[in-house]
């Protein structure tokens, strides 16, 4: 099967055409979703997994049939190549979830019929599974009748006597989406999975959130009206030190079943009609006005093959009203090479502009777009007015046409120079690009050396990478000498304005310093 979310859309897509001879009894048919006529770059991607989902992988559509009642259709000649998926129906689903201080790790426990099989035959079933925000899958295992399976990590020289899956039996279809592939599994019969990641929760204002993908589409709610669906979500909540935790935000009706100091634990069960059609999203906050933090130990278990002792230091950082807040002065420097050329440069373009937005009327900026050359949007920094952000506006969508190489030592020295006279202020250049240089041990090398010699307050450099293809140790590498934060979108695919939003957000927001303290007193150790 290729691996492509396109060739994905388009399996799933004839899958549940194809799964429209399928004879359901009385209650109802299984029918696509409703296809709207006019649908933008987002609406696109509808038939990717939202949620947990399982699809029989069809190549002989002559399979395709009610295992409990025959339908005795007319016999379809031919095979599918490549395969159609159809989605399976779910009976069950049950999420777990621990949230520790900035991780969440989720267990997913649900239960899938091969409904659209003969009883006689058998079929490839290909799990997907979309991850939340910075994703990382633990574990994936399966149940089938008289069979098991479970996911290991292998090194490419280990010895096993189990049967290994081949690469293309699985694998991340996209960065956010993981899949597998049950080889042969019986009409009619059951599946149960148990699948286990991690991932991290979003902060902002204060705030916590937790947001994992559960939008389920219509058409895998079994068709029997009558059949109990039990849908279950469980979280814990520890803060990892004795600070109230209060729950602001919950998509789902969830029951407060315990509270201790600094830790809470919710649970919702109801037998449904539908499955969740909204995201489970859990938003909750730290009752404290003043930084505070702890640190956690652990040493090595007894069979634990890595001896060595483990810490964690963490830091919240409040809520105080009484608080000083600096001026920004921010130079955007933007690639606008040939190969950011369609979606990278409109979402880029979408993210900017809510950068610029975020501004607040003390604060200044100016934008540097770059190719083979340096095109500035003004030759010094200007102040946050509305004209201003209106005439950067009409620039930006004048002057932002992908073209040429990428060169970008120039624009970052023109960037130095624009905040050479900074005081006061919090100083940042922001660097945008999805290629890579042969010269950048020597940007390096420059970058370090003027960052070095400048005795005011020297720029934050902050990078973001896009795409695979970009020099991502590069970047990171350069937001280290800045003192800066480097965050990255690899499939350029599914690069959205949003993800460039929340990175941006981290050094955007207030920087908030206590009263009393002058600002070169902390920056030596900010």
């Amino acid at each position: 099967m290729s691996s492509t979310s396109d060739d994905f859309e388009r399996a799933v897509d004839d899958g549940l055409r194809l799964a429209k001879r399928i004879y359901l009894g009385q209650d109802r048919a299984v029918a696509p979703p409703k296809t709207m006529k006019a649908m933008n770059k987002a609406e696109q991607h509808s038939l990717l997994p939202a949620a947990p989902m399982v699809y029989a992988v069809i190549r002989n559509p002559g399979i395709v049939d009610n295992p409990d009642i025959p339908s005795y259709q007319p016999h379809v000649h031919g095979r599918c190549d490549p395969p159609v998926l159809i989605p399976l129906q779910m009976n069950a689903v049950c999420l777990e979830v621990d949230c520790f201080l900035d991780t969440a790790f989720v267990t997913m426990s649900g239960s899938w019929r091969v409904h659209c099989v003969m009883s006689s035959c058998s079929c490839d079933c290909r799990i997907a599974l979309p991850l939340g925000h910075q994703g990382s899958i633990l574990g994936v295992e399966v149940e089938v009748p008289r069979k098991s399976y479970c996911t290991k990590q292998t090194a490419d020289n280990e010895q096993s006597d189990s049967e290994i899956a081949k690469p293309e039996d699985g694998g991340f279809l996209a960065p956010h989406i993981f899949t597998v592939t049950i080889p042969r599994v019986d009409g009619g019969s059951n599946i149960s999975i148990k699948a286990k990641w991690s991932q991290k929760l979003l902060y902002r204002d204060g705030q916590f959130t937790l947001c994992i993908p559960f939008t389920f589409p219509e058409y895998v709610v079994p068709a029997g009206l009558k059949m109990a669906k039990k849908e279950k979500i469980q979280l814990h909540v520890n803060a990892g030190n004795q600070t109230e935790v209060l729950c602001t935000i919950t998509s789902h009706p969830l029951k407060e079943v315990k509270r201790e100091v600094g830790k809470l634990s919710f649970s919702y069960e109801s037998d449904v009609l539908a499955w969740s059609i909204n995201d489970m999203v859990f938003t909750y906050s730290i009752s404290s006005r003043y930084i505070h933090g702890g640190v956690l130990l652990q040493s090595p278990g007894l069979l634990a093959s890595d001896r060595r002792e483990m810490f964690c230091c963490f830091i919240y950082p409040g809520v105080q009203k009484n608080r000083k807040i600096f001026k920004r002065e921010v130079v955007f420097v933007v690639d606008i090479s040939g190969s950011m050329r369609g979606k990278p440069l409109e979402s880029t373009k979408n993210g900017l502009f809510s950068a610029l937005a975020k501004l607040q009327p003390q604060d200044s900026f100016s934008v540097i777009a770059f190719n083979g050359e340096v095109y500035s949007f003004s030759s010094s920094l200007e102040p946050v007015t509305t004209e201003t952000i209106k005439r950067v506006t009409e620039w930006i969508d004048m002057n932002f046409v992908a073209g040429g190489g990428t060169d970008i030592l120039p624009p970052l020295n023109q960037a130095l120079q624009m905040l050479s006279k900074s005081q006061n202020s919090v100083p940042s250049i922001v660097l945008i690009t999805d290629g890579g240089v042969e010269n950048e041990k020597h940007i390096c090398d420059v970058m370090k050396t003027q960052l070095a010699n400048k005795k005011a307050l020297w720029p934050r450099i902050h990078t973001f990478g896009i795409g695979a293809y970009c020099n991502h140790y590069f970047l990171r590498m350069l937001a280290m000498i800045g003192r800066g934060h480097y965050g990255a979108a690899f499939d350029p695919e599914f690069y959205h304005s949003r993800e460039l939003v929340l990175w941006s957000s981290r050094y955007l927001d207030d920087c908030p310093l206590s009263l009393g303290i002058s600002y070169k007193e902390i920056w030596g150790v900010v």
